[in-house]
């Protein structure tokens, strides 16, 4: 599954995405009835929505449970929410058979009830995400942290980030809470060399022998995108440092200054203090998490004849 890193890298837009639908497809079950001639689509539709809660719902599970495992817990951990669920659904099937004999015979009843029910139950999960502070970095977070490191030297802890970051996917998609606009936006990772044109891969050759002798991967700048082209043997410490760095250079072509340059200079004066300022904010800076990365390539790296295979 090609989203599968995506969950992790998006644990809560996914967590609330799957509660969605799960909601949907008990909605499509309720309506089904109402139309007889679509009522076969309409049930598999319900139950297409409750297997991607099935899907979505247990991988970020499994993800946020890494981050509440702070002492290497995750059974405990998992114990006790499964614990917590349980109770949970006996409570509610407690209520749903009050309910249901309160509105027996009173279909507005039982209508206003359901999507009452619905509406605060997605409420109360956006404020849940809401109020959860990761400390693993992705794209996103990676950009807002790097912004106010560039304006001001100083790193936002995760409960500030928390607060800033995208959490609704049509956040993602359409329009930013936030007036600044993220540079992550700009970032095309992990890019096929394939897909690059003569002018592209020119430009890479003397890349590879110049701005990035001793990098595990190459930048290139076209049309206000940031293509990070990988090697094949980079690590997670160098894919983090290819997305700061890309991170950078978008910021920087901005203000129309000689990206390759300014940014190179850039890294080598402030990465390792941006590094070290994260993990003592509380951020893990072990790896990135980030889509699955397919495309990487082999040159010869530290040499003024690299070349592309």
């Amino acid at each position: 599954m090609l989203q599968g890193s995506n969950l992790d890298a998006n644990a809560k837009m996914w967590r609330l995405v799957a509660d969605l639908m799960n909601d949907l497809g008990m909605l499509m079950d309720l309506v089904s009835p109402l139309f007889p001639a679509s009522f076969v689509f309409v049930v598999c539709f319900g139950s297409l929505s409750r297997s991607f809660t099935g899907v979505a719902g247990g991988a970020t599970r499994a993800a946020l449970t890494q981050h509440f495992a702070l002492q290497n817990n995750a059974a405990d951990i998992s114990a006790k929410e499964g614990s917590q669920e349980t109770m949970a659904t006996m409570i509610g099937m407690a209520v749903g058979m009050l309910l249901a004999r309160l509105t027996m015979g009173h279909p507005f009843a039982i209508w206003f009830s359901f999507l009452s029910l619905t509406f605060f139950h997605m409420y109360a999960n956006y404020r849940a995400v809401c109020c959860l502070a990761l400390t693993s970095l992705n794209t996103e977070r990676s950009s807002i942290l790097l912004l106010q490191f560039m304006e001001s030297r100083q790193v936002l802890f995760p409960e500030q980030v928390s607060r800033m970051e995208h959490i609704l996917p049509i956040q993602t998609i359409f329009w930013s809470t936030n007036k600044v606009k993220l540079p992550h936006k700009r970032i095309n990772l992990g890019v096929r060399v394939s897909s690059l044109d003569q002018r592209d891969m020119m430009e890479l050759l003397h890349s590879a022998g110049s701005h990035y002798r001793k990098a595990k991967y190459l930048l290139l700048e076209r049309n206000q995108i940031i293509n990070v082209i990988l090697h094949k043997d980079s690590t997670t410490s160098d894919i983090l440092q290819s997305v700061i760095h890309a991170l950078v250079m978008a910021k920087l072509k901005e203000e129309n200054t000689s990206v390759h340059v300014e940014s190179q200079s850039w890294m080598d004066k402030h990465y390792k203090v941006f590094l070290q300022k994260l993990s003592s904010s509380g951020w893990k800076t072990e790896r990135l998490l980030s889509p699955s990365i397919i495309w990487r390539a082999n040159w010869l790296c530290e040499s003024s004849d690299d070349k592309m295979d």
